[in-house]
């Protein structure tokens, strides 16, 4: 999805936090905060209610919380995207909030203009991934790469994958390789199914977890 404003909910425990957010984001013209809770239960309910573009979502919430909130929007708020934005980079933090559908992961030492980049990402199905996440997850994905289901896809399959993986378009990659965009549908498709994954947005993050996509190279717009 493109264009209109980006209707954002935040979802932090610290009413400081907060309000922080709300008047960074109230400075820039595409951007509205539409909501905000301070406890997971409290939060679905509103997201369920208000379908708001993106979830700003620290993972430490009291009630619901991390991956199991992030599971219960992706669920139930179909096309409702979620931007985990926390302290912490923990291995199995990062690997348990990607899982369960969230399409970027931010710390909160995060740059102004990376964090406005990372949301109009999000609203657009397209990765973004702190730094340090992306090493915590390529830790985790290092012992088990020669055997993963990568193995498994053909090679203009991979090569699609990885043009996912940079945040392209179907148009983008069929300009790029040379192919029709019916045929790329077809090769996301397949590779959809044989890595286990639902949608564009697991796959671009799966093909940065598993190194098709160089972890210092920056997000495309």
């Amino acid at each position: 999805m493109t264009g209109g404003r980006i209707r954002v909910f935040v979802v932090d425990d610290h009413p400081v936090v907060r309000e922080g957010l709300r008047t960074l984001l109230r400075e820039e013209e595409d951007i509205e905060v539409m909501g905000e809770a301070g406890d997971g239960i409290t939060a679905l309910g509103l997201i369920l209610t208000l379908r708001p573009d993106v979830v700003l979502l620290d993972l430490v919430m009291p009630g619901l919380a991390g991956a199991e909130l992030i599971r219960k929007i992706k669920d139930s708020a179909k096309g409702v995207e979620v931007l985990v934005l926390t302290s912490f980079a923990e291995e199995g933090q990062v690997q348990q909030a990607v899982a369960a559908g969230a399409a970027g992961y931010v710390l909160k030492d995060v740059l102004k203009d990376d964090l406005l980049q990372a949301i109009r990402n999000a609203r657009d199905g397209k990765p973004w991934l702190h730094p340090e996440a992306q090493r915590q997850l390529m830790k985790g994905a290092g012992a088990t790469r020669a055997s993963t289901a990568l193995d498994a896809l053909t090679p203009r399959e991979r090569a699609v994958l990885e043009q996912v993986g940079h945040g392209r378009s179907n148009r983008e990659i069929a300009s790029r390789l040379g192919i029709s965009e019916g045929t790329v549908k077809g090769y996301v498709s397949g590779a959809l199914a044989k890595l286990g994954l639902a949608d564009r947005t697991q796959a671009a993050l799966y093909a940065v977890r598993h190194g098709l996509v160089p972890r210092d190279s920056p997000p495309e717009e």
